[in-house]
Parts: C-alpha cells; structure tokens; sequence
C-alpha cells in the first residue's frame, strides 16, 4: 500500500495534502496556546525571583491534552466539528452554539500548510530531505503565525530548529557541516550588527532578538550561502508591506512590525527554490 502511494504521485500529493491539512490544525493550536504558556511560566519564575507570594495562578491549556472550545461561550469542540478546513465549511464559520464567527485564520493556517507541503514533497520527494524539510516548513509557519501575533519569536522553537538544523548537516541532508556552522554564526551575527547599527543611528530598535536567533536556525539549515538571499528577499518584501499597510493608513509609523514571517518566508522560498534563483543571478551576470 505504502510502495503504491509513493510510487504514485497524484495519490501522493493528495496524501500530503491531508497530511498538510492535519498538521495545520495542531500549528493553531500551537500558535494559539504557546505565548499565553510562556507567558505564564515567565510570571511564575519572576515571583519566585523576587520572591512574590500570592495566588497560584492557573496554568493556561496544554498544547496537546487540552480540548479546543470556543473563545467566546466555552463550548467544547467536538471531534466532527474539528475536522480541518471542512468542519469550517460545514460550519459556516461561525460556531456550533454561540453562532460566534470564527476567525478566517484557521482554515488559512490549515490550508497554506497543505499547499506548502504538497510543493515540498513535490520539489524533493519522498525522501529524508523531504521530511526534515516539512518539519522546517511547519515550525517556519508556527513562528511565524506566533510573531504576528505577539511580535515573539520564541527561544523554545527557535534555538532547537538551529541544532535541528546543524545535527542535520552531519549527514549533509540539505548542506555540509561547515557550511551549517558559519551559517549559523553568520546568520546571527548578521542580523545583531544590523540591529545595533540602527539602534546607534536612530536610538529605537528595529528587531528582536528572536530575528537573530531565527535567521541562524535558517543558516544552519541552508548553509550561509543562502544568507544573502533570505535578507534581501526579507527586506524588501518587509519594506514593501510596510509602506503599504503605512500608505492604506493600516499601521503606524511608530508602531512595529514583526519581521520574522518575512524571514520564515524568504527561508521557506530559500528552501525551494533557492539554488535555482542563486544559479540563475550567476549566469545572468547579476554578481559580477
């Protein structure tokens, strides 16, 4: 049955494509639940350093054991109603017992991650480097669902994708072990010049520490050849949405903007297609 699907590559992708589906739903809750358990666990170790005592405060739901409901009437959701993209659209968007819209965000979530599956698997098939690359693919869109919303990048994502990355290139599945390296230190050191040569001009801060940390992971993932790629696609493509959003009155010139989706997705583009724009700059001339 295995040997069939594989060697099949409609039903293959459709596979994927459920997959994708299914992965989607658990990176909402992960995208949902993650910040409000830091959160938590970032309060409890500041009392307990300065030494606080008050009330015990509840631990929020877990990411796996704990059963989704509704944000707005606490209705539990129920296995038929939690069926990816489709229970949505049985559903109406809107919730089985309060009738509360549901955000949009689900389903897109669900979808994009079956549609960025399918084109991984489809660019690298159903090998090792195919399935390390949608691990990559799927905490890339976790981060990136997490940054928008909380303009956080957390360490317990990114630091362990960056030795993901590296223990990877031991058997070079998608770069060598030196490469990875300096990927990873290029990577970091990169974006902390950057940041602090802004913060030197301009007094304000232009990124966090989590932009370092994600663009090492990539590094480390890539090889630091594609390092210049994944910052000039980031910025311009961060550049671009700014002034728009800034133009259509959307956001404030003050108020900052997350800039690690740009990075997950100038990484996930690095990812695929990246040796084919590099090698097509080259031999147009384009690096001299």
């Amino acid at each position: 049955m295995l040997e069939t699907l594989m060697e099949t590559t409609p039903l293959l992708l459709a596979g994927v494509f459920f997959f994708g589906l299914l992965v989607g739903s658990f990176l909402n809750v992960v995208i949902l639940r993650v910040p409000p358990l830091l959160e938590h666990d970032w309060r409890c170790q500041c009392q307990e350093l300065l030494e606080i005592k008050g009330a015990e405060e509840v631990r929020p739901p877990g990411i796996v054991m704990a059963r989704s409901h509704c944000p707005k009437c606490g209705h539990g959701i129920r296995p038929w109603e939690n069926i990816p993209l489709l229970s949505y659209l049985m559903l109406a968007g809107k919730c089985a017992a309060c009738k509360a819209p549901i955000s949009i965000r689900y389903p897109l979530v669900e979808l994009i991650t079956a549609v960025l599956f399918v084109v991984t698997i489809w660019h690298f098939g159903p090998n090792l480097q195919g399935l390390t690359a949608l691990l990559l693919t799927a905490l890339l869109i976790a981060m990136a669902g997490i940054d928008i919303d909380h303009q956080l990048l957390p360490d317990n994502m990114t630091l362990p994708l960056m030795w993901a990355g590296i223990l990877a290139s031991f058997w070079s599945i998608h770069t060598d072990l030196a490469s990875s390296v300096t990927g990873a230190i290029a990577g970091y050191l990169a974006l902390w010049s950057i940041y602090h040569l802004f913060r030197l001009l301009t007094g304000k801060e232009g990124m966090g520490y989590g932009d370092f940390k994600l663009l090492a992971a990539l590094g480390a993932w890539m090889g630091w050849q594609m390092l210049p790629l994944i910052i000039l696609l980031s910025s311009v493509v961060g550049a671009i949405v700014g002034l728009t959003l800034m133009g259509l009155g959307k956001m404030n010139r003050d108020k900052p903007m997350p800039f690690g989706p740009f990075i997950a997705g100038a990484g996930w583009i690095a990812l695929i297609w990246g040796e084919s724009i590099i090698d097509q700059y080259t031999r147009s001339g384009s690096f001299g």
